[in-house]
């Protein structure tokens, strides 16, 4: 038997080895275990529920719905926009692209309605190689038409992919960036860990020659808009929830608050899905405003809000949210690695 002693540093081979082999299966695809997680939740369609600490709100509603949008934001103002649609509404063709960029013009008006004078917007959005790139052409092209500043195209990259022996293995994820007025944008937020290896970019500065290290204001390079020290979630790591196949990594998403909010600050999210945004707001100080039109994905934000007061995790590694309710073992054997792409239910597609 392993005998682990308090205090003991454990390995991570021997961590692994212990670690709870009790995950959800894919919900927005697996009808039987939503229909199971339904009655756990305290959320109805319409429902809003307030944070008891005050700092956040969490809503069970449409993004196309500008009362329901309004009544979660309730007065303040939000600072900065962090949206994750589900982009695969095309991806997997259960919409016409002209229906999923109606349905997207809808959601950006409001989100735009409802922001600060001086915002930013961020957008989490696919880009199908094997059919012109959708819905991620068509999305820029209508955000031309919109009063939001384009400033950034940032590419994420996955440690793993999908592909075929005969294209390029796609392993990015892209995120666009506007602005409304003119919002703050913190540049340290954007210097990464990544020391500063690479000489020779010469430049003449007051007469003196210079090389690009001794002109910089940092030991570690910034991240531009290629993301390549961002590690992408799977269920080893900690922050893992399981059942959230489209979960954002922390990293990336405290990346982007760091840059575009400051402490104290109101965010607007109005796809919740895993939480991320919610529990980044949590850690930085800032007030998350945030909802799903699923009463589970709801639920998930709430318990992992709760789940990191309570224990200081950030999610349930290889475990789930649900453990107390649902008690046996959901799945046996190898457990599969997230996609990049999730397919949604019925209650996920209202347009």
């Amino acid at each position: 038997m392993l005998a682990i002693r308090a205090g003991v540093a454990v390995p991570e081979v021997v961590r692994s080895f212990l670690m709870k082999n009790n995950p959800l299966p894919r919900l927005d695809a697996t009808s039987e275990w939503r229909d199971r997680l339904l009655p756990h939740c305290r959320l109805k369609f319409g429902d809003i529920w307030q944070d008891p600490e005050g700092k956040h709100r969490v809503g069970c509603l449409d993004a196309t719905d500008s009362e329901a949008v309004s009544a979660l934001v309730d007065g303040l103002s939000p600072t900065l926009a962090i949206q994750d649609p589900p982009y695969n509404l095309v991806a997997f063709e259960r919409r016409s692209i002209q229906e999923y960029i109606d349905w997207s013009r809808c959601w950006v008006r409001i989100t735009h309605a409802v922001l600060a004078e001086h915002a930013s917007l961020y957008v989490w959005l696919g880009a199908d190689q094997n059919d012109g790139f959708q819905p991620l052409a068509d999305f820029i092209v209508m955000m031309r038409q919109e009063p939001l500043a384009p400033r950034s195209f940032i590419t994420m990259r996955n440690q793993r992919g999908y592909g075929t022996q005969k294209n390029w293995m796609a392993v990015r994820q892209e995120l666009l960036y506007y602005t409304k007025g003119n919002p703050v944008f913190n540049v340290e937020a954007e210097y990464t860990d990544i020391p500063k290896i690479l000489r020779g970019y010469y430049k003449d500065v007051n007469g003196v020659l210079t090389e690009n290290l001794e002109r910089g204001k940092a030991d570690t390079i910034r991240a531009g808009n290629v993301w390549v020290d961002v590690q992408q979630v799977f269920y080893r790591m900690e922050e893992n929830v399981s059942g959230c196949y489209a979960q954002k990594p922390l990293k990336s998403v405290e990346r982007i608050m760091r840059a575009s909010s400051n402490k104290g600050d109101a965010i607007l999210d109005l796809f919740a899905h895993s939480g991320s945004t919610l529990l980044a707001a949590e850690i930085l100080g800032r007030s998350c405003l945030t909802a799903d039109i699923d009463p589970v994905f709801c639920e998930i934000s709430i318990r992992r809000l709760e789940h990191y007061r309570r224990t200081g995790k950030l999610g349930w590694q290889n475990g789930h949210p649900f453990e107390r309710e649902v008690s046996e073992p959901v799945t046996t054997g190898k457990v599969a690695a997230p996609r990049r792409r999730r397919e949604q239910p019925a209650e996920r597609t209202l347009f």
